[in-house]
């Protein structure tokens, strides 16, 4: 009897064994300087910016990386470079880019786009360039995505917390476009000006994350806050997100509120903040099949606390947050879903993985 009630302990701790999982990151590839966005070519295959400027092609399957361009005028001060890098839903073969310039009235966050073909990025053209009046190097943003009509991009404060309450500068804001550069009709503040005319909505302080999700046909940002109180926002037309009025954080030089309040009348709520910051990069709504405990789950990188940032949603509303790979201990810059269904994330550190779920 003894001998049975062993055994049937025993089968019952291999089933349990073979059903547990954990979260692994798979190396592709290493050495690259701070890949900062990440777009599909095909199946097999991504276009990687790198901030010092130099694109490259990753084919995630070999393993193999090659460097096919160094981008033109790039200015990689601070946090600002080589930035964010989206396929085109527009234009075959046709890539968006945005990077930091220096023009006459700043160092500007420009909107870009080429065409690849051979393994060759060509017809390389600035569409808009952004107007902050800054010369910082701080708080560029800047992430792109798309609806089925428009083009999508967000810029930081710069470092300058009255832009972000500031309809005459770019600074601060999401901007919607056309897929030619040129600024819609329809946009909330076309006519208050020339400037005002692009944004979508204003109101933050630094977004680096930025999905569209077609599902919903939503569109969400998250953004860093100062010490304390990152954001995820439902992006709206028009709206005001409070920066710096209103906000969860405080100042970096002592315990003190950043801000009038936390909320206020007329001014969006996040919803959901993190305090303390985890320094929020990239960002996707998954809703594939490969990672089912991932399915319909915000998936964030995490740069300060080194981390992927899992949060769970329902009816529009922030349920559940859990986090993987903290053993990495990497800052997470970039990530990506391919053809076939994998998640492909990039850290400062110059490495790029893939995302698996075995069994322990």
């Amino acid at each position: 009897m003894k001998m049975k009630i062993t055994k049937i302990l025993l089968l019952l701790f291999v089933s349990f064994s073979s059903h547990a999982k954990e979260w692994q990151a798979e190396l592709i590839v290493s050495g690259l300087n701070v890949p900062w966005g990440m777009a599909v070519i095909d199946e097999q295959r991504l276009l990687v910016t790198e901030r010092n400027g130099d694109v490259g092609i990753l084919n995630h399957e070999s393993r193999n990386y090659q460097r096919i361009l160094t981008y033109p005028n790039v200015i990689a001060k601070g946090q600002g470079g080589l930035l964010d890098v989206a396929r085109s839903p527009f234009e075959p073969s046709t890539f968006y880019f945005t990077y930091s310039r220096d023009t006459r009235t700043g160092i500007e966050t420009i909107l870009a786009k080429a065409v690849l073909a051979e393994d060759k990025l060509t017809k390389l053209t600035d569409l808009f360039t952004s107007h902050s009046g800054s010369r910082t190097g701080r708080h560029f943003g800047s992430r792109i995505t798309f609806d089925d009509q428009y083009i999508f991009f967000s810029i930081g404060d710069r470092g300058e917390r009255a832009n972000g309450q500031n309809l005459q500068t770019h600074a601060g804001s999401i901007l919607r476009l056309n897929p030619d550069g040129s600024i819609p009709q329809s946009n909330p503040f076309y006519d208050q000006g020339k400037i005002a005319s692009a944004i979508w909505s204003y109101g933050h302080r630094n977004p680096q994350g930025l999905f569209h999700d077609e599902y919903s046909n939503q569109l969400w940002s998250i953004e860093h806050g100062p010490r304390g109180g990152d954001e995820i926002n439902l992006i709206a037309k028009g709206e005001n997100y409070g920066w710096p009025v209103t906000s969860h954080g405080k100042e970096y030089w002592g315990p003190i509120a950043v801000g009038e309040a936390k909320e206020m009348a007329g001014i969006t709520s996040p919803l959901k903040t993190y305090v303390p910051s985890i320094a929020p990069s990239s960002m996707i709504l998954y809703r594939g099949e490969r990672y089912l405990p991932l399915r319909d789950k915000f998936i964030i990188g995490s740069l300060k606390l080194a981390h992927l940032n899992i949060v769970s949603l329902s009816d529009n509303k922030i349920v559940d947050e859990q986090r993987i790979l903290q053993h990495l201990g990497e800052r997470i810059r970039s990530l990506v879903l391919t053809p076939n269904d994998k998640i492909i994330f990039a850290t400062d550190r110059g490495n790029i993985y893939h995302l698996v779920l075995v069994a322990e």
